[in-house]
């Protein structure tokens, strides 16, 4: 099995699960739209944690650099 049979096997899963909610789901706008949000609800709160750790990485200096 090489790299791209994965990448493939990966694509047709995801193409195939897609399918099956498409099918079932019918007005897929809102599930784009509920997937859309979350992406971005998901990317805030770890560009918040990633802030907070920066902070918190300049506070100590005893820490492995």
């Amino acid at each position: 099995m090489t790299l791209t049979d994965l990448f493939w096997g990966i694509g047709d899963l995801f193409t195939n699960l897609l399918v099956i909610f498409d099918e079932n789901i019918g007005f897929t706008f809102i599930f784009n739209t509920i997937l859309v949000l979350g992406g971005f609800f998901g990317l805030f709160y770890w560009l918040r944690q990633q802030i907070k750790f920066i902070k918190e990485a300049k506070d100590n200096p005893n820490q492995l650099k």
